[in-house]
């Protein structure tokens, strides 16, 4: 299906939501504030305890810049960004083998007591009630490399990562996209998915969960063979039909960005390499079932995006409206004029 116009109402609907779910850029001058103090405390306190921090770099969707402001719970939104605070610890004989998460929760506690903090897989979570605010704490341990880190999981999982090369890796696409012509960047079109990912796991009968790393990836690899149309509504039905026919035919997704020999492992269903680490299966866990299930979410999404464009192109506002609240939930009706 051809592209159109830029002025046409669906494109402008999807526009305007995206501005609504994106974080306001003046709410990063707070952000980065607060965050100092954080990592002040917590770094005091590290310190304190005999260990050494190499560096805190910022890390996740607001080191990328495809965060979203507001959560959707439901049929209604709640608002809050979440932030990832990444320290590196120096490798000390005591704790090399050992998950730093029990320790940083200390720390935290210790720093911030009334402060509702709980722990995750790979993190300690800081909810900050008044500044709507959650900061993930994430512990790792430095590498001989500066740009790579070994994070050690509660479970006792190792892996090897790096907050810098993967934070390039999202932002690099956004600035190429920034570039070129039309008003369709890489990074919104992320918070786009995310959303639609959000309110497809709320919908009771659905049954798996995309990690925002995954959907990364998915959109990096549809931004690479799909590219970046003019307009919002068929950037999104090409990505979504490509990705349905990829994820469906268990086609290896990898990038060439810092290798260029992909090391996909047979024994899985499905493979999606972590651009940074290509041992690294990102859906190592995943069961055929759940391949089949993404690619149905997937193939349903393109569905239902095509008959958004088809009616909008004939004028049928109120039918584009009815398909976009199938997509995003009823709460895009509210935030798209």
């Amino acid at each position: 299906m051809s592209s159109y116009s830029t002025k046409s109402k669906l494109h402008v609907r999807i526009r305007n939501f995206v501005a609504w779910i994106a974080p306001e850029k003046k709410t990063r001058d707070t952000i980065k504030k607060q965050s100092d103090e954080i990592r002040g405390k917590i770094k005091k306190k590290v310190e304190d305890d005999g260990l050494t921090i190499t560096d805190m770099p910022y890390s996740g969707s607001f080191a990328k810049k495809n965060g979203l402001r507001r959560h959707l719970q439901g049929e209604t939104t709640n608002e809050g960004q979440d932030i990832d605070l990444a320290f590196v610890v120096k490798p000390d004989k005591e704790i090399e083998f050992e998950p730093l998460i029990q320790r940083f929760k200390k720390y935290a506690e210790e720093s911030y007591p009334d402060t509702k903090i709980t722990v995750t897989k790979s993190s300690v979570k800081m909810e900050f009630v008044g500044t709507k605010l959650t900061y993930d704490i994430v512990p790792m341990f430095a590498t001989d490399d500066l740009e790579k880190q070994l994070l050690i999981r509660n479970n006792g999982d190792k892996i090897k990562t790096s907050v810098q090369k993967h934070t390039a890796f999202v932002r690099n696409r956004t600035k190429e996209t920034n570039e070129e012509d039309g008003v369709v960047v890489f990074n919104d079109c992320i918070r786009l998915f995310k959303w639609w990912r959000c309110h497809k796991e709320q919908t009771k009968n659905e049954i798996i969960t995309l990690p925002s790393f995954l959907v990364d990836m998915l959109a990096a690899k549809a931004l690479e063979k799909a590219e970046i149309n003019t307009t919002y509504p068929q950037t999104l039905a090409n990505w979504f039909s490509y990705l349905a026919f990829t994820v469906k035919n268990r086609e290896t997704i990898w990038f060439d960005d810092y290798y260029k020999t992909p090391k996909p492992d047979t024994t899985k269903p499905w493979n999606v390499l972590d651009p940074v680490m290509a041992d690294n299966n990102v859906v190592k866990s995943w069961s055929g079932w759940e391949v089949d299930e993404l690619a149905d979410w997937l193939q349903d999404a393109a569905e239902i995006m095509n008959r958004a464009i088809v009616a909008d192109l004939q004028g049928r506002d109120g039918d584009s409206l009815e398909q976009m609240q199938l997509l995003f939930g009823k709460i895009f009706s509210s935030h798209c004029e």
